[in-house]
């Protein structure tokens, strides 16, 4: 949309002549729009840059797969390659975006039965540990590493086993993400140091 020559759109859509608008707001305004619009520009560089390292990763393993007779497997996730000297390293990770199905709901009624079984007359700070697995964060989603963690328990209880085949279950993986991670050595060899593509860790 064209504004009349001499206004400005303010947040409710109303037009503001320029002579009504102080100067600290349309120095502002201008800032926000040079910062803004640099910020849109190294975003589109980190984009492409995610989008050829994955795919000159993914064409090297295809080379090293056809010097090996191997057979030229789908997109992979989960590879480190490094320098010749050790010095730099890119990672390529894949992560799974995982939910729960109802089977959640079974795990959790018959780890509360094994609670209610374990806890006559033993601290109640038992149950407070199974409630904090189950509980929901900011975004109204359970945890998903607290409650995988419990399969991590040996307990040697027939309501439990069922339980953790429920939570197996009930995991949905819902779909994935891909990372690109770039390192350099440190001053110890062992040291891994993360080259940040994030611009609020920088």
């Amino acid at each position: 949309m064209a504004l009349p020559e001499g206004y400005w759109m303010d947040a409710k859509g109303a037009l503001i002549p320029v002579s009504a608008i102080k100067p600290e707001h349309q120095e502002e305004d201008a800032l926000v729009r040079e910062l803004v619009a640099e910020a849109e520009e190294l975003s589109a560089r980190l984009a492409a840059f995610k989008a050829r390292a994955l795919g000159d990763v993914q064409a090297f393993r295809d080379l090293v797969a056809e010097r090996y007779g191997a057979k030229r497997g789908g997109q992979k996730g989960n590879i480190t390659l490094s320098r010749f000297d050790g010095s730099a390293q890119i990672l390529v990770a894949v992560a799974e975006n995982i939910t729960f199905g109802a089977e959640l709901e079974a795990a959790k009624s018959l780890i509360d039965g094994c609670i209610h079984r374990w806890s006559e007359g033993a601290n109640a700070n038992l149950r407070v540990l199974i409630d904090q697995a189950f509980q929901v964060d900011k975004q109204g989603k359970i945890s998903t590493h607290r409650v995988l963690g419990l399969r991590r328990l040996n307990i040697d209880d027939a309501d439990w086993t069922r339980a953790m085949d429920a939570i197996s279950d009930a995991v949905r993986v819902t779909g994935t993400k891909t990372y690109v991670r770039a390192y350099k050595r440190g001053r110890n060899e062992d040291d891994r140091i993360p080259i940040s593509l994030d611009i609020a860790s920088v």
